[in-house]
This record gives C-alpha cells, structure tokens and sequence, in this order.
C-alpha cells in the first residue's frame, strides 16, 4: 500500500469511523512491538501444522498469543531494500487503519535482517479459494454480493477515508479474506512488498501501469472490477490452459458486458454454474459496476465511493456511467481520444507479461501455479520438499534473529 494527500467522502460504509484503538490495547498487550521468541511461542515453532499460506514473500502462520487472540504472522522475505525506519513507518501507517472490511495489522517485528508483520487472524480461507478452488461448492449469488460490497466498503474507506488517503496496489481475490459468514476483509500488504508482489498479478494491473509504472487509486478501481468480472462470470483473470497470446476475463468480457447492458440478456456473462439463479436488478448493477471500472481511461473511472453506492442500489446506473450508453466507445475504453487505448496497452500487457513471468521465477509466486496467496491458501501442498525448504528458511531465520530481539 502506499497512501498521499486527498479528502475524505465517509461513503465506506453506513457505520461511524472511529480514532483506532492501538495495537497492543486490542490484543490485551502494552505493545506492538513482538520479539522472535514470542512470535515463535505463538506459532508452535513456525510449525507446519500452523502453516496457513504462502506467497512471493515469505510464509503466513496462525498463532495463539498467551491472552487466546488468534493471530496471523507473515514472515517476510529479505530483499525489500527496505531499512528499519521505513519498515517502521509503513507499519505505523498501517497500524491506523480499521475498518470492518480490512484486515488490521496489530503489531510488527524486526529480528536481524528479519521483518515479520502479525495480523488479525480470518479463519475462512479467501475469495480465490472459495470461487476458484478445485471441487468447492458454487458460490450464491447472495454470497457473491456481499463480499464485493464489503470489499468496495474497505477499499472506499483506504481512498477516501484515510488521510493521508492509502493505495492499496495488489486488489485481488486471493487477498480478500472471508470470516465464517462471508464477510469480506481486504489484505494489506506493505508498499515495496506490492510493488514487488504486482509482478505475479499482472492481470489484475490497469492499463497504465503496464505504460508509465504509475498507480492511483483509479488502478485499484480497475482491479477490483477484474475482481468483480469473477464473481459475475466465475472465471480467472486468465486461464491457466490458454497460451501466452490469449485474451484476458477483461478482454473476453467487454463485449459481453456491452451486449448485457444493452438487451439485458446476461446468459451470456454470468457464471452457469449459478442456473440463472440471482436477482436481474442486483446482477444488473454489478455488471454496470464492473464495466465502468474497467474503462481503459483512468479519469473516466468511478471513485470506489460511487461503486459502493451503485451496489446498494443508491444512485442510478446512468449517473454511474456519467451519462454514456452502453456500446459507446468512451463507456469501456477510450478510442478517439488522446488517452491511452486498448490496441497499446494489450502491447504494452504483452511486454510486461514477459517481465512478470520471468521475476516470477525469482519470487516464487505464479498465476499459473497453484492459486497462491499472501495469507490464506497453501499452494505449495505438503510435500517433503516443501516442508525442507521451510525447515531451512526457518532456521536462517532462527539463526538471524540471535542477539536481535
């Protein structure tokens, strides 16, 4: 994440903002500050039995402090180029941030060259899990609304809530978290950890990252509307099957969603696995929703805020799309204007993928591995080589954190 100056709009959610209480007063400690050795305690040892998930950057781990909170601890990577102080900084802002859809950072440690970050714990698993995972039940439609309710709430609150205001910059499924009753909660990661981590998410990137390397909270709006085309079609962003030169959901889609909201007719677009068996009205918005977050032009985006309020139902789909009919050039992309086009940025896409797949070599984490994520699903499985891989990692990191805790 990465935040700047903006204004706040309160459209995150119906609830109150409060002051955030600190860490250490929400887990029943006097500081949120944790050395290795409690950490260690919490976790079993880092043990494989405790072993939640991994990603590019490092392992997540459940524990249990001696209070009984359950915790979460991601173990990061060395290699950030991050120094003490900025580390620092980052978890300070973080740390202020609560709100009911995002997961809250409680609490950091720094042992050595090591960084750890222990998060609230989310025990249902996450959005890619349950939509994607092989041999799960199919997601209703009811389930499907809510979690992307929640997660625009959360991440209208980042843009516009917070002051400075956060960029998230890796919004995908794997990093939306699930409670027991499918309340979604966004995951955080630190920003050079994202800038990293965008590299093995490429196809959740809006067009002008693949250009110009810059991100707004408009690039945030873009990929949760790939996230949204997923809980509408129950597709990847890509397909594992399909070759380098295929097209992406965002591709495949946009036809779809201008012939949708033309006729009406969404037999096309819509997950079959669901047997036309949603509400036309809800189904109808959030096609709208998607479409208009995935508008090649960054300006001509909706703020998240007015995403919220389109998935309630509060405002008319014609103002969400400023006006422009369905099938006209400017609702979906940007052609005829001086603003970056479809035709450069699946070139540019093309490039950038080349890039991605060859530092994913580096960082360990692929969509076209298992479905990995930073804090929720164990794609590696449970193989001896993967447990003697984390037993090394382990005890390096055992090793590092002598005399630093």
């Amino acid at each position: 994440m990465s935040s700047s100056g903006g204004s706040g709009s309160n459209y995150s959610g119906s609830e109150a903002v409060y002051p955030p209480p600190s860490p250490g007063i929400v887990l029943g400690f006097s500081k949120s500050s944790f050395t290795y050795e409690e950490l260690s305690l919490a976790t079993d040892g880092f043990s494989e039995a405790n072993l939640l998930g991994q990603g590019g950057f490092g392992y997540v781990h459940r524990g249990v402090l001696p209070n009984g909170k359950e915790i979460a601890v991601k173990q990061l990577k060395v290699g950030s180029g991050q120094g003490e102080r900025e580390f620092q900084a980052e978890v300070e802002i973080i740390s202020r941030v609560h709100h009911k859809h995002l997961v809250s950072l409680v609490g950091y440690c720094i042992a050595g060259s090591q960084r750890m970050l222990v998060y609230e714990f989310v025990p249902n698993n996450t959005l890619e899990f349950h939509l994607h995972g092989r041999g799960r039940p199919t997601m209703d439609w009811p389930t499907r609304l809510k979690i992307a309710l929640g997660s625009a709430k959360g991440l209208a609150y980042l843009h516009e809530d917070c002051h400075p205001k956060i960029i998230h910059r890796d919004i995908k499924a794997a990093n939306i978290l699930l409670d027991f009753k499918f309340e979604a909660k966004v995951f955080c990661l630190l920003w050079a950890y994202h800038i990293m981590l965008a590299l093995a998410s490429f196809r959740y990137l809006a067009p002008e990252y693949a250009s110009s390397g810059k991100l707004t909270e408009k690039s945030d709006v873009f990929s949760f509307g790939i996230m949204l085309l997923e809980l509408i079609t129950g597709r990847r962003p890509v397909d594992p099957t399909h070759t380098f030169m295929d097209d992406s959901l965002v591709d495949w889609a946009r036809p779809q969603l201008t012939r949708a909201l033309e006729d009406g007719n969404f037999d096309s677009l819509v997950d079959p696995r669901l047997q036309r068996d949603y509400n036309h009205g809800e189904m109808a918005r959030m096609i709208a929703c998607a479409a208009a977050c995935v508008r090649h032009s960054a300006r001509r985006r909706p703020r998240m805020s007015q995403i919220v309020r389109a998935l309630e139902g509060d405002v008319s789909l014609s103002d969400l799309n400023e006006g422009i009919r369905p099938g006209q050039s400017g609702l979906f992309s940007s052609y005829g204007s001086s603003d970056y086009d479809a035709i450069q940025y699946n070139e540019d896409l093309k490039k950038f993928r080349k890039v991605a797949l060859a530092s994913t070599e580096n960082y360990g984490s692929s969509e076209y591995s298992e479905p990995t994520s930073e804090y929720g699903i164990i794609a590696s499985g449970s193989s001896s080589e993967g447990q003697r891989t984390r037993e090394m990692e382990m005890g390096k990191m055992k090793r590092s954190s002598q005399g630093f805790s």
